[in-house]
């Protein structure tokens, strides 16, 4: 059965043996097929989910177009009191338009819009009910179950699944259930009985179709998936999850498009809930040190030196990690306080694992003066982790704490409910390039990956523009990485005296924002090219990286406004240092670059009077 013009938002067009009539609801059925499509207008070409009942079971399709980039793929859900994945009937449904516009602290964009249409499907299998709830819109499909009874759930598992075509382009990330950190790279290639982690990024024929999971909290644990050989089955973390009624899943995310429309959708923080936190003032994303990348943490002169060279860059924040000690802190406070800096603290989640803790620490480092916390090796998805997730949100905006967790799950529209939660680890990141004997850099393929795949899940922190790391790129390709990945702190990782030995490369540091207010696509192609530009105020910068052979990389500027515009470019040069320059271009122009062998470039655009040579 195909898909039905758009202009009809609801339709069921298989009859049952009662003989229903297309177009109407059957009252109660076995079999069943309803179109669920974005609002009309709402894009050009928008996806369409087909919710199918057939012989008591249900599925859902996916098409972008004229390509199915989802096939029927098994819903349902599995209970201690009933196995709702068979012997379903379809009892009626419900559809409404959901609008929202919302505003975030950080992220890739601040100003959010979304529209898409509710479709609530009504099951029953004898006595138990069971809500299926799809939403589409332009930037993909996203569905989730309600139990709809005020008792207490406790879920087996779910027989959801996702039958992505198997001739699709696959990026996904192998999950390692022992350390439960997100930290490993992308595989080209899904084998039978792996466990693989959000998102996972696929493209079919002409259309993208990235797989993630939104509004995670202690009701449930964090899912991921498994091949078994042909689709991916999803997987809970925990043998059950239980939750007082009426309970409703996470949202399982499908964002469907064209890459440039999942690099720049805000899909899964629209589905997360509002924000918890009414007075965001005290939220303030901003650039970093951090000397435990390079010259250790556990020393009060040390930290000094950081404060005072972030001082010099004018960057808001000295991350303080492992090794400190409360005999020193309140005076490095104190000292950074007066030089414009304020201070984080590095603390393992078990330090902060009961409500006493909770409340007697954080009043501490708050009285000491602390802004934020890193809070480290956290290693789970499991629902208990979730429920201390909820406990930690709460008690740190209670303090007026910002977050950084590390060793720790992707962030799930987490920066929209809980805005003081600025960045996430969750990578393969810096850490694994910091020198040591016998080290091997990443793959080039990995540092573009990211921007399409981790990085499009929330804030990311790579600890990126380490210098001095083991790696593959150019060092104009390792500066374009403050770009590249968005972090609502972002931390230059590597050494003072590195830094000290790339000058120009300080100049473009010191303007770097470390939150947006519009990012677009530019060029890219996974594991390839990643060329994004980022906006904040009327300043636009460029990041850009490209794997292989030296080139002239030609992007367009048509992200511009009108005008003319000047570029300010760091870029490789002959002799492998970053070399500066400015040119003029206006919108629509060819931006033509050369880069080296695993090259990229950063640029600042900013638009000033023909006289002047820089942006000030």
């Amino acid at each position: 059965m195909g898909f039905r013009n758009r202009s009809v938002l609801l339709v069921a067009v298989c009859a049952t043996a009662a003989g229903a009539l297309a177009g109407t609801t059957p009252a109660i059925a076995e079999s069943g097929e309803w179109r669920v499509a974005a609002p009309v207008g709402n894009q050009s070409v928008a996806p369409e989910a087909l919710v199918r009942l057939d012989k008591g079971k249900l599925s859902l399709s996916v098409r972008h177009g004229g390509t199915t980039v989802l096939e029927p793929s098994a819903l349902g859900i599995r209970t201690a009191d009933a196995d709702l994945t068979s012997g379903l009937k379809f009892v009626g449904s419900s559809s409404r338009l959901v609008q929202d516009s919302y505003t975030t602290v950080s992220g890739k964009k601040r100003q959010h819009t979304y529209v898409g249409t509710e479709t609530t499907f009504h099951l029953q299998r004898l006595a138990e009910r069971l809500d299926v709830v799809v939403r589409t819109s332009a930037e993909g499909v996203a569905y989730r179950y309600v139990l709809p009874s005020g008792k207490w759930a406790t879920v087996l598992g779910e027989a959801s699944e996702f039958a992505v075509p198997a001739s699709a382009d696959k990026f996904m990330l192998p999950y390692d259930n022992g350390r439960g950190d997100y930290e490993t790279a992308h595989v080209r290639v899904a084998e039978k009985g792996v466990e693989y982690g959000y998102p996972a990024l696929f493209k079919v024929s002409d259309s993208w179709l990235l797989l993630a999971e939104s509004d995670v909290d202690g009701r449930y644990g964090g899912s991921r998936v498994v091949y078994d050989g042909s689709r991916y089955r999803l997987v809970l973390p925990d043998p059950a999850e239980t939750s007082a009624g009426p309970l409703a899943t996470p949202w399982r995310v499908l964002g469907v498009g064209s890459l440039e429309s999942l690099v720049e959708s805000s899909l899964i923080t629209s589905l997360a809930p509002p924000s918890k936190i009414s007075d965001t003032s005290w939220i303030k994303p901003g650039t970093a040190v951090w000397s435990w990348w390079g010259d250790g943490t556990g020393n009060l002169a040390l930290q000094k030196q950081y404060a005072d060279y972030a001082a010099k860059q004018g960057y808001r924040y000295n991350l303080v990690d492992s090794g400190w000690s409360a005999d020193w802190i309140p005076e490095l406070i104190s000292y950074s306080k007066a030089r414009g800096v304020e201070t984080w603290l590095w603390v393992r989640w078990q330090t902060i694992d009961t409500d006493s803790e909770r409340e007697r620490l954080f009043a501490q480092y708050r009285s000491w003066g602390a802004v934020g916390l890193k809070i480290d090796f956290v290693e789970s998805d499991g629902q208990d982790r979730m429920r201390w997730y909820d406990a930690v949100y709460a008690a740190a905006a209670k303090y007026q704490l910002m977050l950084n967790f590390h060793g720790a799950p992707i962030p799930r529209g987490t920066e929209r409910t809980w805005p003081h939660v600025l960045t996430v680890e969750a990578v393969k990141g810096a850490e694994g390039t910091k020198p040591r004997p016998g080290r091997e850099p990443f793959p080039i393929e990995h540092y573009l990956t990211l921007p399409f795949t981790r990085n499009l899940t929330g804030p990311m922190d790579f600890t990126p523009v380490t210098f001095s790391g083991v790696r593959p790129n150019s060092d104009a390709a390792e500066l374009a990485l403050g770009v590249l990945y968005e972090s609502g702190v972002q931390h230059f990782a590597d050494k003072i005296s590195s830094y000290a030995a790339y000058p120009v490369a300080e100049q473009f540091l010191r303007t770097v924002p470390a939150a947006w207010d519009e990012t677009r696509l530019v060029a890219g192609d996974p594991g390839k090219l990643a060329v994004l530009a980022r906006r904040s105020g009327s300043t636009w910068f460029l990041g850009a990286g490209a794997a292989g052979d030296p080139r002239d990389l030609s992007v367009g500027t048509g992200f511009l406004g009108s005008g003319s515009w000047l570029v300010e470019l760091y870029h490789d040069s002959p002799t492998g240092k970053i070399a500066f320059d400015t040119k003029r271009v206006v919108a629509g122009d060819s931006l033509t670059v050369p880069v080296a062998r695993n090259g990229g470039y950063a640029a600042r655009l900013c638009q000033v009077p023909p006289a002047a040579t820089t942006c000030g």
